[in-house]
């Protein structure tokens, strides 16, 4: 019989499991809804969807070079124990494997490819690793970049992959100076390269917050002006990454490592793991006890 989406979409909200895997399941079991649960069941997918709602702030990042193109990703799950699991860190190769191969365009559209152009989809193959390893685990952004012949990717995993930083360094193939860029952005963490990506509307609101602050510190307001320019200097040394001392050479900017190399900064991706996400409050010994249970 011909699988309709409301059919899709009603196994979606009794399995929490994906759209293709629906999908798949109703058609192999001709449309019969209480045998396509059983079939995802059985395949450990709907197993897998009961630990959807739970948090899953750890993991690790990783990047995947292949020619002139690179992708840096990262996979959370919900404890610091899973990423040393050997299934996991393969699970994130496959994945990178397949990012830099394939060049999805979001998650949704990766999660939905065949490994590898072939076989199961990208979120069968999280679903069973979910079912095997016990934990929420969510492929959670990545980024695909790409170069010329001329240019350079500095790649970077700080912490085991905790950080993970991918640079675009143009106009030499020197793989160290880029290394030693990503290197300064993950200690740094640096919002922009170079003033002109930042906005006029930030620079402007910075500009007001300073001038305040100055006339509140009793300047005389015809000395503002000059005060609150040189403080932005040091607003663009926070921010941006050409502006910033380097890590390995303090006593020099990045833009003048960089240009002593013959080469610029075209762009760098920096992910951080769980950032920005809720964290799960559990104290160690909880956690170790958890998995024993395991």
């Amino acid at each position: 019989m011909a699988i309709t989406a409301q059919m899709v979409k009603e196994l979606r909200e009794k399995t929490g499991a994906g759209m293709m895997d629906c999908k798949k399941a109703l058609q192999e079991t001709d449309g019969n809804m209480d045998k396509a649960i059983d079939y995802l069941r059985e395949k450990g997918i709907a197993k897998a969807a009961k630990k959807a709602d739970r948090i899953a702030a750890e993991g690790l990042t990783h990047i995947e070079i292949d020619n002139n193109t690179a992708a840096i990703l990262e996979v959370n799950c919900e404890t610091d124990f899973v990423t040393k699991n050997d299934q996991f860190k393969t699970l994130l190769t496959q994945l990178a494997q397949h990012i830099v191969k394939q060049k999805p365009a979001t998650v949704e559209e990766a999660l939905g490819q065949e490994l590898n152009g072939e076989g199961e989809s990208l979120e069968t193959i999280i679903n069973r690793a979910v079912s095997t390893i016990g934990e929420k685990i969510s492929l959670r952004r990545f980024a695909v970049v790409e170069k010329t012949d001329s240019d350079a990717f500095g790649a970077y995993l700080h912490m085991g992959g905790r950080i993970g930083v991918l640079s675009l360094i143009e106009g030499t193939t020197d793989e160290q100076v880029g290394k030693d860029v990503s290197m300064h952005v993950a200690a740094v963490n640096p919002r922009y390269v170079s003033r002109d990506a930042v906005s006029e509307e930030e620079v402007n609101r910075e500009r007001e917050v300073l001038k305040t602050q100055a006339l509140n510190e009793g300047k005389p307001e015809n000395i503002v002006e000059k005060m609150v320019e040189g403080r932005l200097g040091k607003f663009f040394e926070e921010i941006v990454l050409l502006e910033q001392s380097f890590v390995k050479d303090p006593d020099q900017k990045v833009k003048k490592y960089v240009a002593d190399k013959g080469a610029t900064v075209k762009s760098f991706v920096r992910y951080e793991v769980g950032e920005g996400m809720e964290k799960r409050e559990e104290n160690f010994a909880d956690e170790v006890m958890s998995q024993i249970k395991k």
